[in-house]
């Protein structure tokens, strides 16, 4: 005797409870074959949406409409409509679709008595409304109901999206105690199926990327990876991965960040590319940390109408010494961000060094006020030590005043913050600022920079602490750490790059393949850090390369 598609239809919601997407699509296909229920198919669904195959979880979700219209379960009606709308507001930005779905959601309430299906509406509509006051009347009416009709799941996923949306206002502190409050009912188990609970987190790490709230971020992550062990969850999901990047980028946690958006980026793929350039610029801002600049203008294409593009866009003009380009991109994203928030802080920081590269220290220390009354306002180490170390490279650059004693609490700050990046470039800073006065202070510090940027792997910034280093009478290496040994083809390769070889002509002279040598042109590129042949040819040539 097979199993009753009662017995399978639970097997399937157990399933997605602990967010087990296979056994769920296993047990609702079954059901399936014995009936065709609106149940039976939103069920289908969401264990689609777990496995990432997001077309067809709209098809079938359209179908459980119909389904459940065929019914007469309004209640089921309402709650396909409104992940309908959900789905493609978040996943393709269709937002007239979105607002139709939405719509019936809305008219499909006039038919049931006063449920919870009011207040997962009104968070829905919240979580896509741009105005602010409007969008927190609607997560607290949310919560409200939530409360009355006792949906724990209603009442701590409203809460997540409260708090991050108040951080995203800049009431950092008020919006992290309701997160925190989220996360801590997660943890106790308040929260009982997979997808609120994955969107608690993803809320979290949304905030902790814009407040740059490194420590936070980690500390309930170490939280959630308990949770998910004892639930038997995959701890950050598909929507996730982007602000996971982001957080593993400023904790200097680079193999792990690239891991995340790359996966994040494979598993939007074209067809939905609303939500795969998040992925894109964030990896590309990992490539300029790295110092990879060409790969970061590759994933950078044609991205340049998005604000959040503007930072590693303008980072790989300055690198090219297109100054003015760099200023104006990061001009142009802040007249649409507005000057006065935290999340202009990373824009304004890139935009007083491309001020002092033109030479401009006035219009850098204007910029600099800027910073300084952003950080007055939020009581972020991460914002005072951004803010410090602007005003002391200001100060370094035009000779005025003390800049170690603001470079000083710049290393505080970003040694509080847990951000490795910032730190090594502030004892940069400060090493050349101590350079008379202090020197073997000052290569101390540059040493210190060297070591965080060769553990980060930031070839660029490596390069120039070694250089820093050597100019200060220290020992430093000569060239670009590698983390591996070049074989003995790959050094033969290397040597005839800098004596000027083309592909094809190396491919002669060893007798290999194009592509081999293609393959070993990669290889060196890779272990020695470098970014492209003519750094390969520098090196060669300054190294006196022999196999």
């Amino acid at each position: 005797m097979g199993t009753s598609i009662e017995d399978l239809v639970q097997q399937g919601h157990d399933a997605l409870k602990r967010g087990d997407g296979a056994s769920a699509r296993f047990a609702f296909s079954s059901a399936l074959e014995q009936a065709s229920t609106g149940e039976i198919l939103q069920g289908l669904g969401d264990a689609e949406y777990l496995e990432h195959a997001y077309g067809a979880t709209l098809e079938l979700y359209e179908k459980a409409y119909s389904a459940y219209r065929d019914e007469g379960k309004a209640l089921g009606a309402i709650r396909t409509a409104r992940e309908l709308a959900f789905l493609h507001g978040s996943l393709r930005g269709d937002g007239a679709v979105m607002s139709g779905w939405m719509g019936r959601a809305q008219t499909l309430l006039e038919e049931v008595e006063d449920s919870s299906e009011r207040g997962w509406i009104a968070l829905n509509r919240g979580m896509f409304e741009g105005h602010r006051p409007t969008k927190e009347r609607l997560f607290r009416e949310a919560f409200e109901i939530a409360r009355q009709h006792q949906d724990s799941d209603l009442e701590f996923t409203t809460l997540a999206y409260l708090g991050a949306s108040l951080v995203h206002s800049d009431r950092t502190e008020e919006g992290m105690m309701l997160l925190d409050e989220a996360l801590a009912a997660v943890a106790g188990g308040e929260v009982t199926y997979f997808s609120p609970l994955s969107e608690i987190f993803c809320q979290l790490l949304s905030a902790c990327e814009y407040a740059c709230d490194v420590i936070r971020a980690d500390q309930w992550i170490r939280v959630g990876v308990e949770v998910a062990a004892r639930r038997n969850l995959p701890v950050v999901t598909a929507f996730c991965r982007t602000h996971y990047g982001g957080v593993l980028t400023a904790a200097g946690r680079w193999p792990e960040a690239d891991a995340a958006l790359s996966e994040a980026s494979r598993i939007w793929g074209a067809s939905f590319t609303y939500l795969r350039w998040t992925a894109l610029v964030r990896l590309a801002d990992l490539r300029v940390r790295q110092g990879r600049f060409e790969e970061a203008e590759q994933l950078l294409d044609g991205l340049s109408g998005y604000t959040e593009a503007a930072r590693p866009l303008a980072s790989v003009h300055l690198a090219k010494g297109e100054t003015a380009l760099a200023a104006d991109t990061l001009e142009r994203a802040l007249e649409e961000l507005g000057r006065e928030g935290m999340g202009a802080v990373p824009l304004l920081s890139l935009l007083v060094d491309v001020e002092l590269t033109r030479g401009d220290v006035d219009r850098a220390g204007r910029v600099v006020d800027q910073l300084e009354a952003i950080a007055s306002r939020n009581a972020s180490p991460y914002l005072r030590a951004t803010a410090a170390l602007a005003r002391g490279r200001v100060l370094l650059a035009g000779g005025l005043g003390d800049p170690s004693a603001c470079l000083r609490e710049a290393l505080s700050g970003f040694t509080k913050a847990n951000l490795p990046m910032e730190l090594a470039r502030a004892r940069m800073d400060l090493a050349r600022a101590l350079t008379e006065e202090r020197p073997e202070v000052a290569i101390a510090e540059a040493e210190a920079a060297l070591e965080a940027f060769d553990r980060l792997q930031a070839a660029r910034d490596a390069d120039a602490a070694a250089a820093l280093v050597r100019s200060l009478g220290g020992t430093a290496r000569t060239g670009p750490k590698g983390g591996d040994t070049l074989t003995k083809r790959e050094a033969q390769v290397l040597e005839l790059i800098g004596h000027g070889f083309s592909n094809p002509e190396i491919a002669d002279r060893l007798f290999i393949s194009r592509k081999t040598v293609e393959h070993h042109v990669g290889n060196v590129l890779s272990k020695l850090r470098l970014r492209s042949r003519a750094e390969a040819a520098a090196y060669a040539a300054r190294e006196k390369i022999s196999p």
